[in-house]
């Protein structure tokens, strides 16, 4: 139950932080983000690809190849990627902030899940070995019943049980 309740709430994080990148941006034919220089930032930002680099006042295309832009391109603190309001510095710590704490979540989910699991397996043995002292105990019992049953015949009968080979010496 706790389980489906963090995977749901990871769920939900995960969507809400979709739904702040995608929000306001729309899919253009258009892909060349130079185009859209000193314009607005909504403007820039329309195209998933595109960068907007405030001191500069420039979209530029965001560069793919290294996974973050440059500090002669654009200053961390002034790129904006995704949403105008979030400076592209504060994206990654949030991302990484976000994305740690999921990591931490799983990790106290696992070791509660397994610490629970051996409880419980540790009390499934300690009821199995009650019942096998009290399977033993019972049978302990009716051997010495047998016994006691066994010395009475002997006693009915004669047959003393101190030497087993007595009834053979007396023919």
């Amino acid at each position: 139950m706790i389980r489906t309740r963090i995977l749901s709430l990871v769920a939900l994080v995960f969507f809400a932080f979709c739904f702040v990148i995608a929000a306001g941006q729309t899919t253009s034919p258009e892909t060349n983000c130079s185009v859209r220089s000193n314009t607005t930032c909504e403007e820039c930002l329309k195209i998933v690809s595109c960068l907007w680099c405030i001191s500069s006042q420039k979209c530029i295309d965001y560069p793919v190849k290294s996974i973050l832009p440059a500090h002669s391109v654009c200053p961390l603190s002034e790129a904006r990627w995704g949403v105008c309001w979030m400076n592209f510095q504060t994206l990654i710590i949030t991302i990484s902030v976000i994305a740690g704490v999921i990591i931490i979540a799983i990790f106290v989910c696992c070791f509660c899940c397994c610490k629970c699991e051996n409880i419980g397996s540790k009390r499934s043995e300690e009821r199995m070995e009650r019942q096998a002292h009290l399977r033993k105990f019972r049978q302990e019992e009716r051997k010495a019943e047998m016994r006691q049953r066994h010395e009475e015949m002997r006693l009915k009968y004669g047959l003393k049980a101190d030497n087993p080979y007595s009834r053979f010496e007396n023919s």
